[in-house]
Parts: structure tokens; sequence; C-alpha cells
């Protein structure tokens, strides 16, 4: 077993730092250190009244021990160079934003299936392996597009009061209350902690045969039950789930010694890396292996609103061993994305650098195909992910923030057709989801209506897919995925 990954670096001050790490142009990886981002602007900065106890969070987190090791990390960045080339397919789902006090077995459980539940169709229907990653154990931090909102104070005087907006629970409580709403560091060690109580229960899961996959049987396929479907499509999704289980059953009748894989899998994490502070508190060298590794989790990505090519936030990442996502949006320029990940990945290697894109239905045919052109002529690796989730909000006429199950759909087929169309490799998607009953996204086979919205609409920030909508587009996404690579492997022969 690989020695502990407890080398955690030194506390360093903004002062500390060399002068080359201070400049604007210090790309060279002579001049990064886990703390250099503090020379740059940093976008959705957070402000924390008392400085002394930041500091004393920060040294506890640095001596605390990684939630997760290099060698996951890199087993993880292979894995993601093989998806970049169409040899596996990586499906990221999981939470808006986590919550502190979701942190219980059966929410925890729950999206750990729906994910597992989800990548066997895939598997069937791409004949590729999958790769999971789930948007859980550190999704606790949230950008937003104002440092401040107005509302009013529960028990007040009714009128709207000024406050620091809630950036998930890895910074303040979703309470209308200045008490709540102050930024506080001790929530980074109650997020931290969380984080370890969830990966310890995912791993002990997987050990425990929660992945045997041999009875798909089982699954809650309910929504046939009341979906206007048509007679063909429920026979095509019920005699997937049968063929699924009769191979299985055929594998372990023949005595096939790789049936165990189905029992036991690889799990992955991910997060938005937004609260910087965090981040470089858990970041370390560690024995017998170069550069520096962000122990906080497998996969963290920049978001939107803090991928500035000169910002803090790719200055940071650039330095990380840890494969890193780049959310780009309509609004994206393709310079400012070309830019960024050449910072990104500054050796050009494969598995570093994931591309998530999110257009919207109405923009990707326009969108995406200049930067997939873009990024090819530059010639630098990238694995693509299609986010079709956060592209196609829509505000009811009542004020709730929901999303269109067809939108979706919609965008995710269009990412499948653009690919095949320009030669890239679509490697995988990003998703927002949960393994429970929710009603925040409209449509589906399930039939979410406006009016069913208020039913059990649970998320602190933006609307998820539930437990049946996430099934019934793996189904779909399978079918498409599948169609697709027939059709190229047939335009190869």
């Amino acid at each position: 077993m690989p020695p502990p990954e407890n080398n955690a670096p030194k506390a360093r001050s903004p002062d500390d730092r060399s002068p080359d790490s201070r400049s604007s142009d210090s790309w060279s990886p002579d001049s990064w250190s886990p703390d250099s981002w503090r020379g740059r602007p940093q976008a959705q900065a957070i402000s924390y009244p008392d400085h002394e106890a930041v500091d004393r969070t920060l040294t506890t987190l640095r001596a605390l021990p990684p939630l997760v090791t290099s060698w996951e990390i890199e087993r993880l960045r292979n894995e993601i160079a093989q998806a970049a080339q169409g040899k596996r397919f990586i499906l990221q789902g999981g939470d808006c934003a986590e919550t502190l006090a979701d942190c219980r077995p059966e929410v925890i459980a729950n999206k750990l299936k729906i994910l597992l539940q989800m990548s066997l169709v895939l598997v069937h229907g791409l004949k590729q392996p999958v790769t999971r990653v789930g948007r859980i154990a550190g999704q606790y931090a949230k950008p937003r597009s104002s440092m401040t909102e107005r509302g009013v104070l529960a028990g007040g005087d009714g009128a709207a009061t000024e406050l620091p907006s809630y950036f998930g629970d890895l910074v303040n409580l979703h309470d209308f209350t200045p008490e709540a709403r102050t930024p506080n560091p001790e929530l980074l060690l109650r997020a931290y902690e969380r984080s370890a109580l969830t990966l310890n229960f995912i791993r002990s899961l997987l050990e425990g045969g929660f992945a045997d996959l041999h009875h798909p049987e089982q699954w809650d396929l309910s929504f046939f039950d009341h979906a206007d479907l048509p007679g063909d499509k429920r026979e095509q999704y019920q005699r997937l789930v049968g063929t699924l289980a009769d191979g299985i059953r055929f594998m372990e009748a023949l005595g096939e010694a790789r049936i165990h894989e189905m029992q036991r899998v690889e799990f992955f994490t991910s997060h938005e890396g937004l609260n910087l502070l965090y981040e470089s508190a858990q970041t370390r060298q560690v024995p017998r292996r170069e550069g520096w590794w962000d122990l906080t989790t497998h996969m963290p990505w920049i978001g939107e609103r803090t991928r500035q090519p000169d910002g803090a936030h790719v200055e940071f990442f650039r330095g990380v061993e840890n494969p890193v996502g780049l959310k780009a949006g309509p609004d994206a320029q393709t310079e400012d994305i070309v830019a960024a990940a050449r910072a990104l990945n500054p050796r050009n290697e494969p598995g570093k650098l994931v591309i998530i894109h999110r257009m919207g239905a109405g923009e990707i045919a326009r969108r995406l195909p200049p930067l997939l052109h873009a990024l090819g002529k530059a010639g630098l690796q990238v694995a693509w992910l299609c986010d079709p989730m956060h592209g196609n909000g829509i505000t009811t006429r009542s004020g709730m923030k929901t999303r269109s199950f067809d939108d979706i759909l919609v965008e995710l087929e269009s990412a499948i057709d653009i690919h095949h169309a320009q030669g890239t490799v679509l490697a995988g998607v990003h998703f927002e989801l949960t393994g429970d009953d929710v009603t925040e996204c409209l449509g589906g086979s399930a039939g979410v209506t406006e009016h069913d919205l208020t039913a059990n609409y649970a998320s602190p920030c933006d609307p998820r897919l539930n437990y049946q909508q996430a099934l019934e587009l793996a189904f779909l996404l399978s079918g498409k995925l599948g169609q697709t690579n027939i059709s190229k492997v047939r335009s190869q022969a």
C-alpha cells in the first residue's frame, strides 16, 4: 500500500510569495505554489469578517488527513484520457449543492444507486466501460450571480433587508438571517468532516456489495405505469432490462471470473473548486510522486463565473496534478477558453483537462462548433463533456426556477450529433440529479407539470432531475449514443 499522503504544505501569507508569483505572466511551473493564486484577481471571493478565525481553521485543515489519494486521482486521469479517445464514457452527476443536513445514509445511498444504475444502462448501450464521477462528498459551495440579495427577515417588521447571498454550506447557511448568512470559516471544517463521512460510507457500500448489479429487473421503473409512452418504446425499455439481467446470469453460469467486477465498481468524486482557501489548504506533495495534488476531491472544476484566464482559479488549478473541469457556456469567448485551456494543461497531457460545455438547447448548434474547431486547431488535449442542465433554466409564472426534460434531451442529442459531425469525441455527460422523488424539473415520462413543482421541491439552489427522470434519460441517451456509434463504425468501414 502506498504511504499516507500527509505531507501538508506549511502555511504561507500573501507576502511570502516569490516575486515571480505576483507577476502577470507567471505561467511557468517554477512560479506556481499553492498560494500563488492570491496574487490574481479572484471572482466570487468570500469576505470573512474574522480573519484570525480563518487562519486558525486553515491551520487545522492543513493538518488533517486527505479525503482522496493521488493514486485514485491518477487512475481517473487515465480513464479520462481513454474517454477522450472514445474508448470509455464518463457519467458525472449529483446534487446542485450538497447540504450539511443531507449527510444521511439514505440520501447518500440513493445518489449512488441512481448513478450506478444509469451507468449500467450506458455500458449496455455503448458496449464500453463507464467511469462514474459523483458531484458528491464536497459539492458544498455554489457561485452566485450577485454577492448580496434582498429579502424579509423572519420575525421582522416586513421591510426588505440586504444580506450576503447563500454560497453553499461551505461558506454560510441558507436561512435568511444575519447570523446564517455571515460567512463562517468553521463551516470549512464541518464540510470537510461531512465529506469524509460521505466518502467513508460510499467506500463501505461499494466494498459491501451495494454495487452488485445482478438484478436490474428490480430497479424502480414505475414511470412505465403512468407514462404516456408508445408501446414499442415501453417494450424496448423492458427488453433492455431483461437483456441486462439475462446477460449477467449467463456470464455467472459460465463461471466467468470477471463477473465479480459487476459487484465492485470504481467511483470518483468531484466538486466545483470555488473556495480556494479550502482547496489550497488540502493541496500537498506526496511521497514518491511528483507535483502537487488537491486532495479534497478527484476532479475539481472551474465554473462559468471563475474561469478568467488570468484569474485566481485558473492560476490555482493549473498547478495541481488533478484532472480539472472547465465550464463553457453560450457567452464564453472562444479565445478565453483556449487561453484558459493552455494555462490549465501547460504540458498538454491527455486526461488533464475536461471542458464541460453548457450551451442550452437553443444555442448549442451555433455556439459549440466554433469552440470545437478552435480547440482542435490549437492542438489541445481535451475531453469534452456535455452539461445539458445549466443552459436550460427557466422560471415559471409563479417565480419558481425549473428546467424542462425535453430541453435537456434536445441539448444532449444535439451535442452527440455535433461532435459526430465535427469528428470530435463526446467523452461524457454532466447532470444535476438526485436519487430522491423530488419534483424540480418539468416533463419526462413521469409527467411532472408546473402544478406538481410544489409537491417536493427540495433543492436550495438549482432544480435537479429526480430518480425516474434520470434513469429515463439514461435509457434515451444510451439509445442515441449506441446508434451514433454504429453509424460511426459503418462510415469508417
